[in-house]
């Protein structure tokens, strides 16, 4: 039963294609669209309008987020979420699979899929290869956008897989849990600028790449693969582990890369760097460049 749950986190291009032939997409199993690019790059709506997964409903984490908070894509309440999944005709007892449309394979779905199990909703699943994948393999898309029948989901913050920045503080001295920063090398170290910010990172974190967990192709490592890159860093998963990058949003692939391995349990600090940087002290912010410079 473990492994079946376990596997489910993770959804082929086969056997969702064979779901919407069968005409299974419905109240039982619904396909969310969570792709989201920088506005100068690419339009994510308009994309999906023009072709997408057969029956598949547009998430849009602008809309799916607290918009009062000066951070990028913090989770919103839990009124917030359950009316919106709930207009997405997602119910309690639906299976969810996510996708993107990003050229890495895989980018925000896992955002989508950490923030579905945030709010207690265990039936969740990424599309192993994204779209680009979809699209390589054959599978039907469309231009034909669905209207789903609205659902009524009822949602629970499970706090245990979120960290505030006053934990963050708190565990820099008392290390009760290992950090993975999952942005890129340069940005970890300090050496190059974060969307404009200043880089670096939290005291006592470990850097592994998101990209690190994906093939060439866009899919996700074996499990063997993924649990050697963790032993590599030294990252016990045995352990308490919260994940952090820029805006809280790669870092969810440090989650569904360890919940593949069997740890169901990892945190992230949805603030992430966008937040630490703003708010830590300086001696809190670690940078080569800094060093380099003094």
């Amino acid at each position: 039963m473990a492994t079946q749950v376990l596997s489910r986190a993770l959804v082929t291009a086969k056997w969702l294609s064979e779901a919407v032939r069968a005409g299974r997409v419905g109240p039982s199993l619904r396909v969310l669209d969570a792709s989201w690019y920088p506005p100068q790059e690419r339009n994510a709506r308009q994309e999906f309008k023009e072709r997408h997964i057969p029956g598949a409903s547009f998430f849009d984490i602008e809309e799916c987020r607290d918009q009062s908070s000066p951070y990028d894509f913090m989770l919103p309440s839990e009124s917030h979420f359950a009316d919106y999944v709930g207009r997405l005709g997602v119910s309690n007892d639906t299976h969810v699979v996510v996708y993107d449309g990003d050229n890495l394979g895989t980018f925000y779905a896992p955002r989508a899929w950490w923030m579905f199990r945030a709010f207690g909703h265990k039936e969740v699943s990424v599309l192993n290869g994204g779209f680009r994948n979809w699209v390589k393999e054959g599978h039907p898309v469309t231009a034909e956008v669905s209207q789903p029948t609205p659902a009524v989901f009822k949602a629970r913050l499970n706090r245990a897989l979120l960290k505030t920045f006053e934990e963050m503080i708190q565990n820099v001295g008392s290390l009760q849990f290992q950090v993975v920063d999952s942005r890129p090398e340069g940005r970890f170290r300090g050496t190059e600028l974060d969307q404009g910010l200043e880089s670096g990172h939290i005291p006592g974190s470990v850097n592994i790449p998101f990209h690190s967990f994906l093939t060439e192709a866009g899919h996700e490592k074996s499990i063997e693969e993924i649990q050697e890159i963790f032993r590599q860093k030294k990252v016990d998963l045995s352990k308490p582990l919260t994940a952090t990058c820029r805006k809280g949003v790669t870092a969810c692939h440090i989650a569904l890369a360890a919940f593949l391995c069997g740890k169901r349990d990892v945190s992230v600090y949805d603030g992430s760097w966008s937040e630490w940087f703003h708010r830590a002290p300086a001696r809190y912010k670690v940078s080569e460049l800094k060093r380099n410079k003094a």
